[in-house]
């Protein structure tokens, strides 16, 4: 007797449509799982086989193969469980075998029969959109959002064997679980003085520019990339699901439907490449960079940092994607982010300070060195943030609030979707030609700059675009005069130690 059933699996962030097979035939009662399972699918067959005789159904007492198909595949985690129930409960007949075309079965069997959800169901769903697929109901609302067309809940592996033997309607959708009350996000007021790292701020938030904070401990530059990510305006439906895929595959906790806030991820700077950038060895996972996707990923203490983890990043913050090579395959992660960096101008974090710093010059070039020219080059936003002025500290009067920044970078959003784009920075160099043409003057400050070598190819490009942010954060229309690119060009060098020849990757 043979019987199928479909489902999926997740590599890395994708969903890829998995054949259920079962067979059962004389012999030995056994039950076996072939097709590249790992551990956790091999498990299945313990908790598959209590799930059955938990909810009051028959078990066979005969030999039991499950091929999933296709075998190169390799499959992982628990999701297959209800779709090996279901198939074995067609090949006893306990529900027919009919019953199962045109659906997908997705959900994780606990051993009394409980259907439960699992990692990746937004990712998973969307690679079953013609088919109904079945899954549980506390995963109903995030399947909704990639396949609103057909969807069914369940909660028992023995509601859905009434349901497909015709004893039961399908079960009414869950209602809407309350939205749990929303962190507040740090406010900009907060900062007090700093008119040039709020601005700076500002500009990385309009136009998606990566922004690079030296200064001492204190100066406040932790409290500003934590109030950047309130800058940004909400996600499109687009830019959303890309998010919310790569959260679901990682099992992180998801609202309702789909993330409209773009995240603010801050790892610790002992975070390995394969944790920042993604990878693994049974199964590809997301890293750092990739659950930051269309958010912020803020690096504190970027000094302390491994080089290699840092320079592992050059590539995807051109690309806007990772590519992660391993022995059992090749999977492809977005990561297009918003990179807001602080560190401290020494290990003390005590350098421009006369007679404080503890460093000799050997100690603080090498903490400098930490940074690749290359990787410096795609900051296209340098600044110093120094200590803010005491009165200003006393006197607690407080900045612009970040409702008032928000609106200006929203407005600058929009001009950059005109152009076809979700932010200035993933504008092409025929695009800037297009939109941002240069005056003159500003033709002749960047000729100079570039035969000096003070700026790379990369560099010309990125100081375009942050001008063209500025014209768009006030309001004006190109083309680029030297007032605007002079002011780019300030934000890109103003680092003084950090500030060297950019050179090209």
């Amino acid at each position: 007797m043979l019987a199928t059933a479909t489902t999926a699996t997740l590599v890395g962030v994708d969903g890829h449509v998995v054949t259920v097979e079962v067979h059962t035939s004389n012999g030995l009662p056994s039950f076996t799982i072939v097709g590249l399972p790992d551990a956790a699918c091999r498990e299945a067959r313990d908790r598959v086989r209590a799930a059955v005789l938990s909810s009051g159904l028959d078990w066979p007492d005969s030999r039991v193969t499950v091929n999933l198909a296709p075998s190169g595949l390799r499959k992982g985690g628990a999701v297959l469980d209800v779709a090996m129930a279901v198939a074995v409960l067609a090949v006893t007949e306990q529900v027919p075998a009919e019953s199962l075309r045109g659906k997908a079965f997705l959900g994780e069997l606990g051993l009394d029969g409980a259907v439960r959800g699992a990692a990746g169901v937004l990712p998973l769903t969307d690679a079953l959109r013609d088919r109904a697929v079945v899954v549980a109901s506390e995963a109903y609302h995030v399947a909704l959002a990639a396949n609103p067309r057909d969807v069914h809940p369940v909660r028992t592996l023995g509601q859905l064997a009434s349901v497909l033997a015709g004893r039961a309607p399908w079960p009414d959708p869950p209602p809407v679980p309350p939205q749990p009350p929303s962190v507040p996000v740090p406010d900009l007021s907060d900062v007090i003085g700093q008119p040039s790292a709020r601005r700076a701020v500002e500009v990385a938030a309009a136009g998606g520019h990566h922004l690079l904070m030296l200064g001492p401990p204190g100066a406040g530059k932790t409290m500003l990339a934590r109030r950047l990510v309130g800058l940004l305006p909400e996600l499109s439906r687009q830019c959303a699901m890309e998010a919310t895929r790569v959260q679901s595959a990682a099992g992180l906790p998801l609202p309702t439907g789909l993330a409209t806030r773009p995240l603010l991820r801050s790892p610790h700077h002992t975070a390995t490449v394969t944790a920042l950038i993604g990878g693994g060895t049974n199964a590809i996972r997301p890293g750092e960079i990739s659950l930051a996707h269309r958010g912020v990923l803020f690096l504190d203490e970027l000094g302390e940092f491994a080089p290699s983890v840092l320079d592992a990043m050059r590539q995807p913050l051109e690309e806007g994607v990772v590519r992660v090579s391993r022995a059992l395959g090749t999977c492809s992660f977005p990561a297009r982010f918003l990179l807001v960096a602080a560190m401290n101008p020494c290990p003390c974090g005590q350098a421009g300070r006369p007679n404080s710093c503890r460093c000799s010059d050997l100690v603080r070039q090498r903490y400098l060195r930490r940074l690749s020219g290359p990787l410096l080059d795609r900051f296209d936003l340098r600044i110093q943030v120094r200590p803010p002025d005491p009165d200003q500290l006393l006197d607690g009067i407080r900045g612009e609030p970040t409702a008032a920044v928000a609106s200006r970078v929203a407005a600058a959003r929009e001009r950059a979707l005109c152009r076809g784009v979700e932010a200035n920075v993933e504008l092409t160099g025929a695009q800037l030609e297009q939109f941002a043409p240069l005056t003159p003057a500003a033709h002749a400050a960047l000729r100079e700059r570039l035969r000096g070598g003070l700026l790379s190819g990369r560099g010309l490009h990125r100081v375009r675009c942050v001008a063209l942010t500025l014209c768009d954060l006030a309001g004006d229309e190109p083309p680029i005069d030297s007032g605007r690119l002079a002011e780019a060009l300030t934000l890109r060098a103003s680092v003084g130690r950090l500030h060297a020849p950019a050179t090209a990757a």
